[in-house]
C-alpha cells in the first residue's frame, strides 16, 4: 500500500468513526417536574447574580451567611436534581435554551440601566447637598478645603444610604425632584 492510499484509508476510517459516534447522542427526556421557562429565567438570573456577588467580594458574601444555590432553590421551591434535569432538557433544545439566555441577558441590561440611573440620581443629590451647604456657609465653590468636602460627602451619603429596620438600603427614601412651574 502506498502512503497516499494509507492516508485515504485512515481518513475514511476517521470519518466513519466520527459519524457513528454522533449517532448515539441521547437527548434528555422531558422531566415530569420540568421547571417552566419563565421560572427557569428567574432561577438562572439569580444564580448569575449570586455568583457575581461571591466573585466580587468572596469574604463579604460569606459573611452574609447566605448559601447561594440553597437560597435560590428554597426561594423558587425547587431542588438541585430538578434544576439539573430541567437545565439538561433545555440545553438539548437549543432554540428554547437560547431564548432563556437571551431573556436573562435582557434582564441584566435593563438592570444596568436602572442602576446607572440611580447612580446618576445619587450623584446629583450629593452635588445639590454640597452646593446648598456651600451656599448656606457663604463659601465659594472652589474654596472648600478637603475636610469640609469630606463632611459634605458624609452628610449626603447618610441621606442617600438610609436603611430599613433589617439593614437593607431604602431606595424610595430619596426625595423626588420637584417640577419648577
Amino acid at each position: 500500500m502506498t502512503d497516499n492510499m494509507l492516508k485515504k484509508l485512515f481518513l475514511l476510517f476517521f470519518i466513519c468513526a466520527a459519524f457513528a459516534a454522533c449517532q448515539n447522542i441521547e437527548k434528555s427526556e422531558r422531566p415530569e417536574n420540568l421547571i417552566p421557562e419563565d421560572k427557569m429565567i428567574d432561577v438562572i438570573a439569580e444564580i448569575f447574580l449570586m455568583q457575581s456577588a461571591r466573585n466580587f467580594n468572596k469574604r463579604m458574601f460569606e459573611n452574609t451567611g447566605i448559601r447561594g444555590q440553597e437560597y435560590i432553590f428554597e426561594k423558587y421551591e425547587i431542588d438541585s436534581v430538578q434544576f439539573k434535569r430541567s437545565n439538561d432538557y433545555y440545553a438539548d433544545n437549543y432554540e428554547v435554551y437560547q431564548r432563556i439566555y437571551d431573556s436573562v441577558k435582557n434582564r441584566f441590561e435593563k438592570l444596568k440601566v436602572e442602576l446607572d440611573t440611580l447612580q446618576q440620581q445619587e450623584q446629583q443629590i450629593k452635588d445639590s447637598i454640597a452646593k446648598v451647604r456651600r451656599d448656606s456657609l457663604g463659601v465659594e465653590e472652589d474654596s472648600l478645603n478637603p475636610e469640609e468636602e469630606r463632611k459634605i460627602e458624609e452628610i449626603s451619603d447618610s441621606l442617600i444610604n438610609e436603611k430599613d429596620s433589617l439593614g437593607r438600603r431604602v431606595l424610595d427614601s430619596l426625595p423626588q425632584p420637584r417640577s419648577r412651574n
